[in-house]
């Protein structure tokens, strides 16, 4: 917080004047008007909501930096910022992604023209994998109603002076800040984007994933006793189907291990 923000100003009360109380405003005033902001926000950008949250990017979205300018996919697998839009009017195709939930804190993007989003040696935002590495998963970070997006480079998407979108510095600051776009209807429930099988303590995800693909010869679950801390850990880097795959193979009861 900068200094300034410190110091707490008011109206300029004259002596002998009284000083008349606010009338507070009732929650149900203050969600209205949260709730109106954001209606006006969706609108100006074509229907466009703000994501605030990391469940919240996924499905059809656009990177937005400055004020409706979209981060825009071209054919060679470079990015750059695309032209400013009217109010009202949503991203162009070019400027549009998909997005893939990996775990609880991170992300795949994948460009209209089929690649996942990932970072080249020289810290260069490229679009040109088939499949999703290391380098293609993504954390979005929300702080102090900002948002910036981190790579497993440590460093955070950005864009320059001439409109590139990079990814080299290791702090946030205006050329990081961006804003998540989605079109996709919001939903209620927090887990309906998640698989049944995933719902539920680590423990019971793991017992869902053994019922489904354990071969039940002896009619016995067989589940690993071994510390779950790995599972922990593994969700938070999004390997966790490949942690339980490997846990359910030392117990030699799924079909899909030798």
């Amino acid at each position: 917080m900068s200094e300034y923000d410190k110091v707490r100003t008011g109206k300029l009360v004259l002596k002998g004047e009284k000083i008349r109380s606010k009338k507070r405003k009732s929650k149900k005033q203050e969600k209205e008007h949260v709730s109106t902001s954001e209606n006006k926000d969706t609108i100006a950008h074509g229907g466009w909501w703000k994501a605030i949250q990391v469940s919240d990017v996924t499905g059809t979205v656009a990177i937005e930096f400055g004020n409706h300018t979209y981060m825009k996919a071209l054919d060679n697998g470079l990015f750059t910022l695309g032209a400013p839009h009217n109010e009202g009017e949503g991203p162009s195709p070019e400027e549009i992604l998909t997005a893939f939930p990996i775990g609880e804190t991170k992300i795949a993007l994948k460009s209209g023209y089929g690649k996942y989003l990932g970072v080249d040696k020289n810290g260069v935002v490229v679009g040109r994998s088939d499949a999703v590495g290391t380098i293609e998963q993504w954390e979005p970070i929300f702080q102090d109603n900002k948002l910036a997006i981190s790579n497993s480079n440590n460093c955070f998407m950005s864009v320059t002076d001439e409109d590139d979108i990079i990814c080299q510095n290791k702090t946030a600051g205006t050329s990081e800040f961006c804003i998540i776009r989605s079109i996709t209807q919001k939903t209620q429930d927090p887990n309906k984007d998640i698989p049944k099988e995933e719902q539920g303590s680590l423990h019971d995800v793991e017992v869902n994933y053994v019922r489904k693909f354990q071969k039940f010869q002896d009619k016995k679950l067989k589940v690993n006793q071994t510390d779950r801390s790995e599972l922990e850990k593994a969700k938070r880097e999004g390997n966790l189907h490949e942690t339980l795959l490997d846990r359910r193979s030392k117990m030699k009861a799924d079909r899909y291990c030798k």
